[in-house]
């Protein structure tokens, strides 16, 4: 059948490898966004203070649990911030006893949170040396962050003087290039078949930086990585509905209050989590792709992380426009979520 004409999808439950969850009320409000369609998530430690340590992993798990409301089912896999100092012990403890499956590297000051991140990289050496003997997957930010550097070509410098190396260094660990935004990225991970995957979110398939800059600024558009031209979005969706099992889904729904992002020195993120499966259908059938969805989106992933593919099944149906917020409401503030700026003609169900 061709994907045209199919209005009636079923694929395994899916899981999202790089989620922003944040704290407190924030987390009581966009934790059922994610826990509605998705089975498992990647969670960001980014927190402040970040969670450094396998007890604050505990402690932020408990509170993430906490805050899932009743009926609902969700496992967050926690993952714990990178610095100079982290202790490769606790690291190794932490995923021996399923506390923490990842370990996330941030460059010091490349995106929401990162202050605390690497500056040195020599100094964590002993960590991912650890990590490559116990084969625990290293996630990473990958952009530099010296100021000479145009911030659209921050993805590829980092590919060449940070990740080059640390992979030269470490040939046995498992790295993950988060949120990848450039064709740079596609082609490294396709042309390194050993422990390397990558992630791509739902708004970097369908957003490029005309989508923020064109015709005056659209802040809800700004993430970090920034998007990129029209070709590297191209790209990232090659890959993405190419089956490739070294690509998966990773939305990096980041929630940001309005009046955060909506003032002189804004922040950067996209609050992807309530329509992001609608919106991949769209994407995936414009490509021609439909069957390959369920690989993107529930296969991948777990392979890489070693994780068993999930059981349950959620179920997409081709119909009249779907109707999602604008936004959601938090104690925080309101939360702007996605627009794609096209119908989305696909509801889940689960």
């Amino acid at each position: 059948m061709k994907d045209k004409a199919i209005t009636e999808l079923t694929i395994r439950r899916p899981d999202d490898w790089h989620l922003h969850l944040r704290d407190g009320a924030m987390l009581q409000a966009v934790l059922p966004e994610t826990a509605r369609h998705f089975a498992r998530a990647i969670v960001m430690p980014n927190l402040v203070p970040p969670v450094v340590t396998a007890e604050q992993a505990r402690g932020y798990r408990n509170r993430i649990m906490a805050a899932l409301p009743a009926g609902m089912t969700f496992d967050p896999l926690m993952t714990l911030y990178l610095t100079e100092d982290t202790d490769p012990d606790d690291v190794a403890a932490a995923f021996a006893d399923g506390t923490a499956r990842a370990v996330k590297l941030y460059p010091a000051g490349a995106t929401t949170n990162s202050a605390s991140g690497v500056a040195d990289f020599d100094k964590v050496r002993p960590v991912l040396a650890k990590m490559a003997e116990i084969g625990m997957p290293l996630c990473v930010h990958g952009e530099v962050t010296d100021h000479n550097i145009d911030i659209f070509d921050r993805e590829a410098v980092f590919i060449d003087k940070v990740l080059k190396p640390i992979r030269k260094k470490n040939q046995d660990l498992k790295i993950v290039m988060e949120h990848v935004t450039t064709q740079d990225a596609v082609d490294y991970v396709r042309d390194n078949t050993k422990n390397l995957a990558a992630t791509i979110t739902t708004h970097h398939l369908i957003i490029n930086r005309n989508h923020i800059l064109a015709g005056g600024i659209k802040p809800h558009f700004y993430c970090l990585p920034v998007a990129k031209r029209e070709t590297h979005r191209v790209a990232l969706v090659q890959a993405a509905v190419s089956g490739d099992k070294r690509f998966f889904l990773g939305t990096d729904s980041a929630p940001h209050t309005d009046p955060a992002k909506l003032q002189e020195c804004g922040c950067a993120g996209i609050f992807t989590a309530p329509n992001t499966m609608s919106c991949l259908a769209e994407v995936f059938e414009a490509a021609g792709a439909l069957t390959k969805l369920e690989a993107f989106t529930s296969l991948n992933g777990p392979r890489f992380y070693g994780l068993p593919e999930n059981t349950e099944t959620i179920t997409l149906t081709k119909g009249d426009p779907v109707a999602y917020p604008s936004h959601i409401v938090t104690d925080d503030g309101p939360v702007t979520v996605f627009d794609p700026g096209f119908p989305l003609h696909w509801n889940v169900s689960v």
